[in-house]
Parts: C-alpha cells; structure tokens; sequence
C-alpha cells in the first residue's frame, strides 16, 4: 500500500502540466487596436499663376481646429510645399505671401487631412488687378461734370460699371488676366445733365498692378429758341388759316377772292334792308365815263340854258309870223 500512495504523490503536482498550457496573459498584455494612436497624414501644395506656371517664394501657414499654427512654409522652385507627420482632422490654410509683385493672394481655406495620406492641394494666385479711375469733362471748359455713367469690359464683356459723383470722378478694380497686360473699352451709357452722349467708345490697356486714368468729355446740349405761342389741345374760335381741302361749315363765296365774312351784293330787285348806303356816294349809272376828276355839272346846266333861251326864241317868232298872216286880209287861213 505504501507504493501505492508514494505513486500518487508524485503524480499529485501539476506544475509540469501547468506549463503547458498557453499563458492567458499573452493575449491580453497589449493594449487594444481601437485604442492605438491614428496614423499621421500630410498636405502637399502645388502653387500655379492663372497661366498654368508655378511660383515659387509662396509662404503658406496651417492652422489646427484650435487655431493653433501646426506647420508653416515656402513653395520651392517647382511651387511645391509639403506638411508632414499631421494627425488627421480638419486644418486652415492661410497664404501669407503670394512671393511675386504680380499676383495676390488666395483667400483662406479649409483641409482635411487623412491617416496615411497627404492630401493633394493646387492653389492659383490671380494676377494683381488694374487700378482705374474715371473723370467726366466739360468740352469746352474742362470742368469736372457729376452723373456720368461708363460700363467698362473686354471682348463682348463687361466687368464694371462707374458712375462719376459730385467731384466728377469714380474709381474702381479691373480684372488682368495675362502678365503682358489686358485690353478694355469704356462706353457712355449716361450723359451728365444738360450734356450729349459722348457715343465714340475709348479703348486702353492695363497690366497687374497698373494705375489708370480714363477720361470722357461731354459738349452741352444745343439749345433751341423757345415758340411765341405754346401749343394747345383747345380749338381756337376762329382759326386765321385753314389747310387746304378741309371743309369750312360757311358756304364758299360766291367770286374767287372774295372773303368769307363779306355778304355777296344782293340782286337788283330785292335790296338788301340791312345793308346801308353811305349817303356821299351815291352809285355810277350804268353805261356812265369813269370819273376823270373834272365836275360836269356846270356844263350841263349851261346847256340846259341855252336850249331853253333858243326854244323861247323860236315861240316868238311863231306868233309874231301867225299875227302878221291874220292882218293881211282881215280873215284867218285855214
């Protein structure tokens, strides 16, 4: 019996067997994959001008969610910047200098950056705009005239539009879109008051950055000598002309030339009650002399005269003859 129990003792331990068996702490002594810290991410840069050439000497910073700056930088001869080793999240760009007289700056952006990835970013710089600033001149005087309104544009588009103010002048930014410059016209489409339509349009170049002036002359308008008499809507009573062929509501009369308001004589045998004579001219018989100037009365009186002494003559003898033929022989002749 005692062989028995000496041989379960020595089977009794378990340390052997212990070994084994796969260590439970292996698996869980490192920290789990969730947990882990992300990968780092980037932001490349490529700086262009609106040509499709890069730039170089651009300065560019970003900044974290908390506004903090987390990297900063300058593009290289090839326009390129790179930010490495950035925990992902969402960043902000800012251009601090475009490096170049010729171009402005871009406005601030937002980045994303990825674990792992460094995400691509292409930024264009505009060429610097064109200065511009309009006058609107008297012709004559050269004084400055408030009012006047221009469009100015390229091609068949217009970019902006002026109006002068009460100095005569306005000022404005135009667009360029080539290093070598820009070609515009300005056109009138506003007259100052009292002033003509300056119609020819002006043609002018600028280039980034340039300062222009553009200057539109405007002559008065010509004035007319006002009517005597204004025009009315109201029929006068009696028109003094009449056009030709409109019809009259008084009969026509009845000679040529003859006026309108003058009555036609009335005929022989039925004079005219209304009509009144003038009691010194008394109206030339038919058939008579045209009056020469000279009074033929006293002549015809000298010869009623002179018929009337020869008729009393001739009575005379006529009786004296009759006597003498009675007393002859005492009887009457038969």
């Amino acid at each position: 019996m005692a062989a028995t129990v000496t041989g379960s003792l020595s089977w009794a331990p378990t340390a052997s067997a212990r070994t084994t068996d796969p260590t439970p702490s292996a698996s869980t002594s490192s920290a789990p994959r969730s947990a882990a810290e992300p990968a780092a991410g980037g932001v490349a840069i490529l700086k262009k001008n609106p040509g499709g050439d890069v730039l170089a000497g651009a300065s560019f910073a970003l900044f974290d969610s908390a506004g903090k700056k987390a990297a900063s930088g300058k593009t290289d001869a090839q326009g390129k910047l790179a930010f490495k080793d950035l925990t992902p999240g969402v960043y902000r760009l800012k251009e601090i200098s475009s490096g170049s007289k010729l171009h402005e700056r871009v406005d601030d952006q937002d980045v994303i950056v990825t674990p792992g990835t460094d995400t691509p970013l292409t930024i264009v710089d505009p060429l610097k705009a064109a200065s511009v600033l309009l006058k609107a001149k008297d012709d004559k005087t050269g004084k400055l005239l408030a009012g006047a309104t221009v469009n100015i544009g390229s091609g068949d588009k217009a970019f902006l539009m002026l109006t002068t103010g009460p100095d005569g002048t306005a000022t404005g930014k135009l667009p360029i879109s080539s290093r070598t410059g820009t070609a515009f016209w300005v056109k009138q489409v506003k007259a100052p008051q009292g002033y003509e339509f300056c119609k020819p349009s002006k043609a002018f170049k600028a280039k980034p950055g340039d300062s222009v002036t553009v200057t539109k002359t405007n002559a008065k308008t010509a004035t007319t000598p006002s009517p005597t008499e204004k025009p009315t809507d109201k029929p006068t009573e009696k028109p003094t002309e009449r056009p030709t062929g409109e019809p009259s509501d008084k009969p026509a009369p009845a000679h040529p030339g003859q006026s309108e308001d003058i009555p036609a004589p009335s005929a022989p045998d039925s004079p005219d009650t209304n009509e009144t004579t003038p009691s010194t001219a008394a109206p030339s018989p038919e058939g008579s002399l045209a009056h020469t100037g000279a009074d033929a009365t006293p002549w015809l009186i000298g010869g009623a005269g002179l018929l009337i002494a020869a008729g009393g003559g001739a009575l005379v003898m006529a009786r004296r003859r009759r006597m003498d033929d009675s007393t002859d022989d005492g009887s009457t002749r038969i």
